[in-house]
């Protein structure tokens, strides 16, 4: 089974589909830096490129925060969708797609897929019985609760006892087809700690799932029974597909699949594994739709060893990080210094010491001392060299080749502490060079031939440095 299709001159990736229930957090900031950063490097791969984002507006968890703060659902959706579009762009994230499940366009679309599972006979009518989180819009296992019925994720959450009629989909059925799956693609889920996770959790059996609610007005009716409101992720889950569409087409699945569609990665956090990595591909299947080619989810983050909470006070304010040290040094800071996949600390101190060591210290050292030089013993110009003495380059030379393939499977595997770890390498060499090559030495010898080589073999290797780079920090490295 290979359910794969592929487009080689296109790239597509997906953010998960924030929830409005708060302003964005560092989190929803850590993975959305992390596919800008993919798709940077893919439009300078020649790709054409498409990134999604948005909000999920829909549920019982909205409604009930709108509610507790005077507002109605969509006003209460209007300011928190604004406030993750300006964060995206102090963050100088490029979106090319940002969709709200609140869009009429995609209710059209929500209920176009919801008929062909209907009409696939996955779609059926029962008893819904258990313990429900509703900030986690999911039912809990009773030995998942903490003590006293908490939900482990929202711990200062009590989960709910229900006791309702949901229309279920038939998850069961799709058992063997994603266990074909991920022996087929052992690369569909990612890391290999994820596959793992999902491996372990399909081995015990899958269940049918709950896709609806009753008495929640705040959501997509189902159409052959509007007494039941579509449950978020059989909803949300959708929005990557009406997020494809273009501005003048009808929403339809045709128009909105025919062009950027399978997508070739999914990034979220490992909280809603299940969801993309089991759930979604099998509502796919039974929707005959393709599926994507990478769904990789990576780990959490804390402050200064402490899970961040608003109860610890503890919160990190992506928009105060940025606005006191700039988006190029948050976004570089929280890619190289954490493993992206497992779970990372964040510490001001050692944030400053990164930036001040990386950034500064060395590649903004290397910069500024080399345009000094060529200022004072080039006119200001970057050297025309012609002939090059290779003696003088080798040491550059060597760690230059080569560099942009290494740093180029660093970004395809989004390995990215691993590719700034080798940018640097060129960046410290450099300094390395001019400090054993000594320019303002040869230029007091009238070494002009030999000052002009060292300087453009140096300022070479800022350049490229900085490209590959851009990615990550693509305004300045350097103040």
């Amino acid at each position: 089974m290979d359910s794969r299709v592929t487009n080689q001159g296109t790239f597509s990736i997906t953010t998960p589909i924030y929830y409005v229930n708060d302003v964005p957090h560092i989190g929803s900031a850590y993975t959305t830096i992390a596919a800008d950063i993919i798709a940077r490097f893919q439009r300078l791969q020649g790709k054409s490129v498409r990134l999604v984002t948005g909000t999920d507006e829909h549920g019982q968890k909205i409604q009930r925060t709108a509610e507790a703060l005077g507002r109605l659902p969509q006003e209460h959706c209007d300011l928190i969708a604004k406030e993750f579009k300006s964060l995206w762009e102090l963050l100088n994230i490029q979106v090319d797609s940002f969709i709200r499940t609140t869009d009429p366009r995609h209710e059209a679309i929500v209920k176009e897929f919801f008929q062909r599972v209907w009409e696939r006979g996955d779609i059926y009518l029962g008893q819904q019985q258990g313990w429900y989180c509703v900030s986690c819009e999911e039912f809990k296992e009773e030995r998942d609760l903490l003590e006293g019925g908490y939900c482990p994720l929202h711990p200062n959450k009590k989960a709910e006892w229900r006791d309702e009629q949901n229309y279920f989909f038939r998850l069961s059925k799709y058992q063997s087809q994603l266990e074909q799956l991920y022996q087929e693609r052992p690369d569909f889920i990612q890391p290999e700690s994820r596959r793992n996770e999902v491996l372990s959790f399909v081995s015990r059996g899958l269940q049918d799932f709950s896709i609806s609610r009753v008495n929640l007005d705040w959501g997509i009716p189902i159409p052959a029974d509007p007494n039941h409101t579509i449950y978020v992720w059989f909803d949300a889950l959708l929005a990557y597909v009406t997020a494809l569409l273009e501005p003048d087409q009808a929403p339809t699945l045709a128009n909105a699949t025919a062009t950027w569609y399978p997508f070739n990665l999914h990034l979220i956090g490992k909280d809603i594994l299940r969801f993309h990595a089991v759930y979604w591909p099998a509502m796919l299947m039974s929707a005959d739709l393709p599926l994507p080619e990478r769904v990789f989810g990576h780990g959490f983050l804390t402050k200064d060893g402490q899970k961040i909470s608003k109860t610890l006070g503890n919160v990190i304010d992506p928009v105060d990080l940025v606005n006191r040290y700039g988006a190029d040094a948050v976004r570089y800071f929280f890619l190289k210094e954490i493993e992206f996949g497992r779970d990372g600390d964040f510490s001001e101190t050692r944030f400053i010491n990164t930036l001040n060591a990386d950034l500064a210290n060395d590649l903004g050292n290397l910069l500024n001392r080399t345009l000094k030089m060529a200022h004072k013993y080039c006119d200001g110009k970057v050297p025309a060299v012609t002939d090059v003495d290779n003696s003088l380059m080798d040491g550059l030379r060597s760690r230059g080749a080569g560099l942009g393939s290494e740093v180029a499977q660093a970004y395809q595997d989004l390995a990215f502490s691993h590719a700034c770890a080798q940018i640097l390498t060129l960046v410290q060499a450099g300094n390395k060079y001019v400090d054993e090559q000594a320019p303002w030495s040869l230029y007091k010898q009238g070494k002009q031939t030999e000052v002009e080589q060292v300087l453009y073999a140096v300022l070479e290797s800022v350049r490229l440095a900085a490209y590959l780079l851009s990615p990550i920090v693509p305004y300045r490295t350097v103040r």
